[in-house]
């Protein structure tokens, strides 16, 4: 058992650790002053960006439900 229960603490570990990376790595929701002055971004960069952080999005939902269920896991074998 307790073999079990540091694999599952290695693994909660990591999916803490990819959970803060793509949470810090994702930009803001409000675009402040820029948005006022028209778009910086041209129509190829916007779809290059929401692709990007379309994938930190999914990244940051898979972690964070891994981490939940890891944790229960944890939490329920000790």
């Amino acid at each position: 058992m307790d073999a079990l229960l540091v694999v599952i603490n290695v693994f909660l570990i990591i999916a803490a650790l990819v959970l803060i990376v793509s949470v810090l790595m994702q930009q803001g929701r409000t675009q402040g002053l820029g948005a006022i002055s028209g778009g910086a971004e041209t129509f190829l960069g916007k779809n290059k960006a929401k692709s990007y952080e379309g994938k930190l999005e999914l990244c940051t939902k898979i972690s964070a439900a891994v981490f939940i269920v890891l944790a229960i896991l944890m939490a329920a074998l000790q």
